[in-house]
């Protein structure tokens, strides 16, 4: 991918994707969307309206922000192609965010659940971005169904526990040709810049930002953080090493001389 972040028919100045649920206020909300700089946003169903005035709906179109529908809250393949098909028909888009869940303690994604249920969004004409674990085997397989994006967990969702297995990251985003955005687990703005600098397209934020003491400071940490470490990916890291190694050579060295 080239610096302009395109998944699927969508495209966006910026490679932070923002959560809208949780957050205390629609005007919190709108101020951290607006600090954030993204210009895609997801946004579970249930949670909007359109006919009402003021809505989450009102303000994402005001901000000239795409609404991203998530079938967050789906605990089977039947019940995420339902929800898929009610915002297909609601905001008139083909792009859904594929969320089902397997265990409601954990919220860790159902893989056999999600398969099933992209395969079938992707046959009647959807753009799936797929929540999914770290698994590379499951990911290539969504990415062979048609899926225009795979999103991996670095943790658990609203854990802030960051990213647990950098490496299982790190192996995704080198195998798979789609992109691929870290979703769920990022606590703080480290934790996004570490996504990106291991060579993630891009990161959705949610629970950081509308959890955080102040949501819209964090937003714009976030957003900072996204694009340093894309800009670190693209500069490329010196390989780690278990010795010192000076910064300079000896070459030159008076006291080196012998007379």
């Amino acid at each position: 991918m080239g610096e302009n972040f395109e998944v699927g028919s969508l495209a966006s100045p910026s490679r932070l994707v923002v959560g809208t649920g949780g957050f205390r206020s629609m005007e919190l909300l709108e101020a951290s969307l607006v600090k954030s700089g993204a210009s895609i946003a997801t946004v579970a169903l249930r949670r909007v309206d359109p006919a009402v005035k003021g809505s989450l709906y009102e303000l994402l179109g005001d901000l000239n922000v795409t609404l991203l529908p998530n079938t967050a809250g789906c605990y089977s393949a039947e019940e995420a192609i339902r929800l898929a098909e009610l915002a297909r028909e609601a905001f008139e888009t083909n792009v859904v965010k594929l969320e089902v869940i397997g265990d409601d303690v954990t919220l860790l994604p159902d893989a056999v659940e999600t398969l099933r249920a992209a395969e079938t969004l992707v046959a009647r004409g959807f753009e799936v971005w797929a929540y999914t674990s770290d698994d590379l085997i499951v990911a290539l397989r969504l990415e062979q169904i048609g899926c225009v994006a795979v999103m991996p967990l670095g943790s658990p969702i609203g854990s802030g526990l960051g990213i647990r297995n950098p490496h299982a990251i790190a192996l995704l985003a080198e195998r798979l040709s789609v992109p691929v955005l870290l979703d769920a687990g990022v606590g703080t703005a480290s934790d996004a810049a570490l996504a990106m600098e291991l060579g993630c397209d891009g990161v959705l934020a949610a629970s950081a930002i509308n959890r955080a003491l102040d949501p819209v400071l964090m937003a714009g940490a976030i957003r900072d953080a996204v694009a340093a470490g894309r800009a670190a990916f693209l500069a490329g890291r010196i390989p780690p090493r278990l010795l010192a190694e000076a910064s300079t050579t000896n070459l030159g060295r008076p006291d080196l001389f012998v007379g």
